[in-house]
């Protein structure tokens, strides 16, 4: 049996994995491994952890490497205890190959200790930008670590060939969240009510925002835009759900725990949803409004439309029911005015997603099982377009 190592450190991440997990733990020829990292073992961020073993799956290694400190010194530190501690993991459980999805530096610690124990890595959704943040030097670090490349469209199938990567170690599988959305059951209005405690007997907006990295100093007065925008939009009931461990997410969380303190009748706040409570709420919401690449990547699959704040997710595709906007208040509320005459006007419900694929998970342990079986071989050759 091939022991094949999924390393996550967010909520989100583990969502997008989970049907990959699920197909290798019930492959008779894979050992699954876990490895969980990151905000999973934070109880700031929600301990998500647990949602991984409710799933039913076994939690073979933690590996406890973040500060409670969201600067970028902090960061960098939480960096270097995460390749120790995946150093050591490493040599305990002797994976055939590691998988990893993305692009956050618990994803780069994970990669470069792998790389150095000559463990080879199946990269996943790599070829993407996302210009208003750190994430792509370090996404295409990964990618030159890696053996194996899935992306989730032919664009970025040929930018990690460019990158140098061999075409046929390269595949266009679509993305995960995506499959998630059609496989997944999902909960009807009254089990979800149930679930996160709401009523949602009002049309609601979700809100997502997390820092744009490359522009630091300016997440306080951004997100202060978008809660005065709000203010103007009293007819919708608002969920936020919390940012990530980046450079001054915490600023974020506090701004939302205020404006949910001083407006108890039309928010409420979810430090962690969940996969299927998350896709469960874009059933029914009226729109999304933020900067998490979900809006971009798995919202556009509910016809709904998505605003999407700054420049953290510039450079990805994305379909006709994103639309872009500053982050000023008037911007923001203009970009709400037009996903109200989206929704009004019923202009998505013909809309296809970008992000689309067939099988993806299938076709991921299929190539990785492929490669594992034909030998393995670290080596890597630059391809010259």
């Amino acid at each position: 049996m091939k022991k094949v190592c999924v390393v996550t450190g967010t909520r989100a991440e583990y969502g997008l994995l989970k049907p990959l997990i699920q197909r290798i733990d019930e492959d008779c020829d894979m050992e699954l491994q876990v490895v969980v990292t990151g905000m999973h073992l934070s109880p700031e961020f929600g301990l998500t952890y647990q949602e991984i073993e409710q799933d039913g799956f076994v939690i073979t290694e933690r590996n406890e490497m973040l500060l409670s400190s969201d600067t970028a010194n902090g960061i960098t530190k939480s960096i270097g205890l995460g390749i120790v501690g995946f150093a050591d993991i490493y040599s305990r459980l002797m994976p055939d190959m590691i998988v990893i999805l993305g692009d956050r530096y618990e994803a780069l610690a994970a990669a470069t200790a792998a790389m150095v124990h000559r463990v080879p890595i199946a990269h996943i959704q790599g070829g993407e930008l996302t210009e208003g943040s750190i994430d792509d030097p370090i996404r295409h670090a990964i990618t030159k670590m890696s053996m194996l490349h899935f992306t989730s469209t032919e664009k970025y199938r040929q930018r990690v060939i460019q990158l140098g990567e061999q075409p046929d170690t390269v595949f266009c599988v679509g993305a995960l969240g995506v499959e998630n959305i059609k496989k997944q059951r999902l909960l009807d209005k009254r089990a979800l009510e149930k679930s996160i405690g709401v009523q949602l007997d009002k049309p609601f907006i979700l809100v997502t925002f997390h820092p744009a990295t490359c522009e630091n100093n300016m997440v306080k007065q951004q997100f202060e835009s978008i809660l005065e925008a709000l203010d103007h939009v009293k007819e919708y009931y608002i969920i936020f759900t919390k940012a990530n461990a980046d450079t001054n997410g915490r600023i974020i969380n506090q701004k939302i725990d205020e404006y949910v303190s001083n407006n108890k009748e039309r928010t409420s706040v979810f430090t962690s949803l969940g996969m299927i409570r998350y896709l469960s709420l874009l059933q029914y919401c009226e729109m999304v409004v933020g900067n998490s690449s979900s809006g971009i990547l798995e919202v556009p699959s509910f016809h709904i439309p998505t605003v999407n704040i700054g420049s953290r997710q510039s450079g990805r595709i994305r379909g006709r029911s994103v639309i872009d906007c500053g982050s000023t208040k008037k911007e923001i509320l203009d970009a709400i005015y037009s996903a109200q005459k989206m929704r009004n006007d019923n202009m998505l419900q013909h809309e296809v997603n970008p992000y689309e694929g067939e099988k993806t998970s299938e076709t991921i342990l299929d190539k990785v099982k492929q490669y594992l079986a034909s030998g393995v071989n670290i080596k890597k050759h630059f391809y010259d377009c």
